[in-house]
């Protein structure tokens, strides 16, 4: 590609992008990582080693990405399409280096049955692959959703249980990690039988308690203020196994 050329793409999507009436939209971090990866891809593509692959091919291919679309009904549509005709391999292999690209995403293997049965059902119908291929984008999108919804709330499950258990330990009188007594601004631990309180101020730090029980009526006796629970763990870590002063 001439130098001329790539002067010419460069501008013509700068000006595109600076059309925008939104100036949050112009400053937008995302949105301009995002205008400088189509400039790096408007510009390789002249340069590209794939010499099958003209634009029209390349967008159908991308838009099946991760939607499980079989090899052979790709290969057999794009070789429908102007320009030279492509293998099973082509195939596979020009999605495998999309896939490879930061900005594109793996198939889920989870996902596989469910597209290739509405994949099925479509073709049987007659619906063109394009349409297809729409149709499954959809489908993924709504199937990602849900699984990150579900694995969102295994986290939140998880997180609870883990919460319960230390506060379980921390009433049974064990030593514990900080842990917060439902919905108490006071965060507690015990170390060598010794229990702690951590207290948050209204400048945003925390004040650290050395104290006889988890009641918030103990007033217990300040040992120091810190900026976040990490400094006041490395505190109680030592002072744990030392001499206790008398508070």
């Amino acid at each position: 590609m001439r130098e001329d050329e790539r002067i010419s793409i460069v501008k013509e999507l700068l000006f595109a992008y600076v059309k925008s009436p939104s100036l949050r939209h112009i400053r937008d971090p995302y949105s301009l990582i995002r205008l400088a990866q189509e400039i790096v891809r408007r510009i390789d593509r002249g340069n590209s080693i794939w010499r099958k692959w003209d634009g029209q091919r390349e967008v159908l291919l991308k838009s099946a990405l991760g939607c499980w679309i079989p090899v052979e009904a790709l290969r057999d549509f794009i070789n429908e399409m102007p320009g030279p005709q492509v293998t099973a391999t082509d195939v596979v292999q020009r999605l495998r280096a999309f896939e490879d690209e930061e900005y594109f995403s793996y198939p889920k293997e989870e996902l596989r049955p469910g597209c290739l049965a509405l994949y099925e059902k479509e073709r049987a119908e007659g619906t063109e692959l394009p349409a297809i291929i729409g149709l499954l984008r959809d489908h993924v999108e709504r199937e990602e959703e849900r699984l990150r919804a579900g694995q969102e709330q295994r986290y939140r499950r998880l997180r609870e249980e883990d919460r319960m258990a230390r506060e379980q330990r921390l009433l049974s009188g064990a030593d514990c990690k900080w842990t917060q007594l439902q919905k108490s601004p006071h965060w507690y631990c015990r170390a060598n039988g010794r229990t702690y309180r951590l207290s948050p101020t209204k400048d945003k730090m925390w004040k650290l308690y050395r104290v006889s029980s988890v009641s918030e009526e103990d007033e217990g006796a300040l040992i120091g203020k810190y900026r976040g629970r990490g400094d006041a763990t490395k505190v109680v870590t030592q002072m744990a196994y030392q001499p206790e002063p008398k508070w």
